[in-house]
Order: structure tokens, then sequence, then C-alpha cells
């Protein structure tokens, strides 16, 4: 029999989850404007390319809220359409992320294109790995106290995030040390590979498989 107090720590639970996934879809808005736009300033693709996938994460982000929100008022219900439709804009445009940022980089090797600097990617990934590994530790630890896979599962989807952070750190580290030019446009296509598996993960999930992002810790 379920107590007063297991209830009331299980809705603390379901309203920590609830504020995860808001300042999911907070940083991700504003990590997207303030990388697209010294990306955009300083001609840094690798950045440019983080800054709009933050972007793509914040469609993802409003489909988890919504997620979140069906499941603490009527658990076990089906996936909603508002849900599926935001997994499948967001698995698309992870698509054209993929593709728009391949072409750019073929030609900025090509024309030798270097970046104006790299400090800006620098500072930016060093956060978005602080920030995105905190959220993937407390999301997880709020997915097993509700025993939730969905959760659980965002938060492993969330460690894509920390991955790519890290692709935007090295490219960044690699130029400022070196000033290798070509380093960005490797960088970028270091981003493509992310994208299309989120790309691919998303129409997973929206077409409601269970194998996307499995509970992994390691």
């Amino acid at each position: 029999m379920t107590t007063l107090t297991d209830r009331s720590t299980f809705d603390r639970y379901w309203i920590y989850a609830l504020w995860l996934a808001i300042f999911t879809i907070g940083y991700n808005l504003v990590e997207g404007l303030v990388s697209v736009y010294f990306g955009a300033s300083d001609e840094a693709l690798a950045l440019f390319g983080f800054g709009l996938d933050s972007f793509i994460e914040v469609i993802s982000g409003i489909g988890i809220l919504a997620m979140v929100l069906r499941i603490r008022r009527n658990p076990g219900t089906p996936r909603s359409q508002f849900e599926s439709s935001a997994l499948r804009v967001t698995g698309t445009s992870f698509y054209l992320l993929a593709v728009g940022l391949g072409l750019t980089a073929v030609y900025n090797i090509i024309t030798r294109h270097k970046p104006e600097t790299a400090l800006p990617g620098l500072v930016i990934s060093v956060i978005s790995i602080a920030v995105m590994w905190a959220l993937v530790q407390a999301k997880r630890k709020v997915g097993r106290r509700l025993d939730s896979s969905p959760i659980l599962a965002d938060a492993n989807c969330t460690l894509v995030c920390v991955y790519m952070s890290l692709v935007l750190l090295a490219s960044s580290l690699v130029y400022l040390l070196t000033g290798f030019g070509f380093v960005d446009s490797l960088g970028a296509l270091g981003l493509i590979y992310f994208s299309v598996t989120e790309g691919r993960e998303a129409f997973e999930r929206a077409a409601g498989m269970e194998d996307d992002c499995d509970d992994d810790d390691s």
C-alpha cells in the first residue's frame, strides 16, 4: 500500500522531471542563440552547426515536456500525436543539418577556409559539457525513482549532446593550439555523425520503438 509520504515523494520527483524538461528547453535555446551568433561572426562552421543542433534540441525538448505532462497525468496512455509529430520534425531537422554541414565542410576544405577564432567554441563547449552531464545524471536519478523508461531514454539521448560538445571542444582546442584550419571542418563532419544518429533515433521513437537510447550507464 502506498503511504502518503511515498505518494508525496513520487509527486515531487514528477515535478523535478517537469522542471528538468523546462530547463533543457531554456538552456538549449540560449546555447543555440549564442553559438549561432559567434559561429556566424567568427565564420566557425563547427560552432555554427552546434548552435543549430541546440535549436533542434529545443523542438525535441518540447516533445519530451509534453510526454512528461502526459505520463504524470495519465500513466500508461499511448503517445500523443503532438509528441510523435515533434519527434518527426526533430528527426527531419537533424538529417537536414547533417546534409548542410557536410556540403559546407567540403566547400570550406576546398577553399581552405579558416575561422577567425575558435575561442567562443572552446568556452561554450566546456560550459555545455558540464551542464549536459549534470542533466544526464539528474534525469537518470529521477527516471529510476519514478521507474520511467521514457525519462531514462531521454537521459541517454541527452548524453549525445555531451558527445557533440566534446567534438566541438576538441576541434576548438586543436585550432587554437595549431592554427590548423581544416580542423573546423573536421569538427563539423564529426557533428554529422551524431546528427544522423539523433535523427534516426527520433524517427524510431516516433514510431514507438522501445530500443532507442536504451538505458545504459556506460
